[in-house]
């Protein structure tokens, strides 16, 4: 019988988020400061095999998910390869992809063909002019790269939109409407006070409860369900295939449910996204530690993992930016 992870609270642990990367290729205001350059060195990475082991170790323990994430992940070299060696893992069944898609569009086939089933792409905006303000960078590759997992075969491609006020709000009811057109499922998102980007980002929060009942003054929204391991609360627009969801960690934060830990692209491996609480598996790895090691110290891991994060009562708490952690 497979040996499962189930944290103090009785939550299983079957989704790992895995960072191949910290760096990327945009600057997007709630996340990484304008000229950030503070990157961890390549030779502290882990290593393709180190990563293969880890994630092996995990799925033996009853880790059936695993999204890549960064950072921008497409920056990593080799990516494909690394996914289909991930994908080919016994006992993983659900390869994804967190992405800003500025790369994707040259990636999408060799993605599809290595295992990577579905993605999520980050677009805070459909104007260029809005989109460099917030990203820095421009809109047309990111079009293309969703148009080429469109065509690859990619399912579902889910749109992630960050819900910022006085910023995009006025483009929640053009988002669904874009997402009508080509098929894609809709997430908005809150923001969340993570190093000093995010928690500059926060005097934008919205409650994604109203932003809820906006969209249905124009749309009639229906209960919904989608497939993922994720934190989405979702509604359907009725009469249509298109699902919207809501992230809300702080206005109906969901950790009773959280299923989930996240490896940094150093080897640390982070038990809540809004705790500091961690284990630095990189120097067992490079020590020798055994397999059956390993799955010890990750069994063990779990004590630290929290029973809520504290994002509304300890903004200040979380120091380290979001792309440290992955998404």
């Amino acid at each position: 019988m497979t040996a499962k992870l189930i944290d103090h609270f009785g939550r299983r642990i079957e989704y790992v988020r895995l960072s191949v990367t910290d760096r990327c290729n945009l600057r997007c205001f709630y996340c990484l400061p304008k000229g950030y350059k503070t990157f961890e060195e390549p030779g502290n990475w882990l290593t393709f095999d180190e990563i293969e082991r880890v994630i092996r170790a995990f799925a033996e323990l009853g880790v059936n998910r695993v999204r890549l994430t960064g950072g921008e992940p497409l920056l990593r070299k080799g990516l494909p390869r690394l996914a289909g060696t991930l994908s080919a893992l016994p006992g993983i069944e659900d390869l994804s992809l967190s992405t800003n898609a500025t790369l994707l569009e040259r990636h999408a086939a060799d993605l599809r063909r290595a295992g990577i089933s579905r993605i999520n792409v980050s677009l805070d905006s459909l104007k260029p002019e809005r989109f460099a303000r917030i990203t820095g960078g421009r809109l047309e590759p990111v079009l293309a790269g969703l148009m080429a997992a469109k065509d690859a075969g990619l399912a579902p491609i889910k749109i992630n939109m960050l819900a910022l006020k006085g910023v995009n709000d006025d483009e929640f009811e053009a988002m669904v409407r874009f997402c009508l057109e080509h098929g894609f499922t809709l997430r908005l998102i809150e923001t969340m006070p993570m190093g000093n980007t995010g928690r500059g980002a926060s005097r934008r929060y919205l409650n994604l409860q109203e932003v809820k009942r906006k969209l249905a003054k124009t749309f009639e929204l229906i209960p919904g369900v989608m497939p993922g391991g994720g934190p989405a609360r979702y509604v359907q627009v009725k009469g249509t295939d298109l699902r919207i969801g809501f992230i809300a960690p702080i206005s109906q934060h969901f950790c009773e449910t959280c299923n989930r830990v996240r490896l940094t692209v150093d080897g640390t491996l982070y038990l809540c996204l809004g705790q500091e609480h961690s284990v630095p598996l990189r120097p067992r790895l490079r020590e020798g530690i055994s397999d059956a090691g390993l799955k010890a110290a990750l069994t063990e891991a779990l004590a630290l993992k929290p029973e809520r994060h504290e994002f509304r009562e300890k903004p200040y708490q979380v120091i380290r930016l979001m792309s440290m952690t992955g998404g």
